[in-house]
């Protein structure tokens, strides 16, 4: 199972839309504290529409506190996405068990995290030159549908 791990979100309507696209394709959601909302705030609702109930989402107190529990599930390597990533997501190898780490909307991963000894890798979304993101529940489903149909969309119907 792919997991998907969100470090401090602070913009209900993105965690909404992730909890959705993991539902969509058997990932786990991790959700690292401090949130900026909620869990029970209308938009985050209104975002996941009914796919709350279907989602396999875990809060953490920290990322240490993810970290350990990626561990205990088992998890296979544990790719940061950056736009300082060493690696393009064409050029990374992603496994089934593989977790994808994406930072606050605002500032990205925080240097602790990006540098973290549990992170494998950095990866790098392609984009255009002078553009310096992406929308964070736009980047969770790209990194993570590659991510799945490296796998063969294992599980997919």
């Amino acid at each position: 199972m792919l997991h998907v791990v969100f470090v401090n979100p602070v913009i209900p309507p993105n965690t909404g839309n992730a909890i959705r696209m993991t539902a969509g394709v058997g990932a786990r959601l991790h959700l690292v504290e401090p949130l900026g909302f909620e869990l029970t705030d209308t938009h985050l609702k209104r975002a996941g529409l009914d796919y709350h109930d279907l989602a396999d989402t875990h809060v953490h107190a920290d990322f240490e506190a993810c970290v350990a529990a990626l561990d205990a599930a088992g998890a296979g390597a544990a790719w940061a996405t950056t736009g300082r990533g060493e690696k393009s997501l064409p050029e990374v190898e992603f496994g089934p068990d593989d977790v994808l780490v994406f930072g606050t909307e605002t500032v990205g991963l925080p240097d602790d995290v990006l540098h973290h000894p549990r992170i494998t890798g950095r990866v790098r979304i392609p984009m255009r030159p002078g553009i310096r993101s992406m929308n964070l529940a736009n980047a969770a489903a790209v990194v993570t549908y590659e991510a799945w149909r490296q796998s063969g969309y294992e599980g997919g119907a």
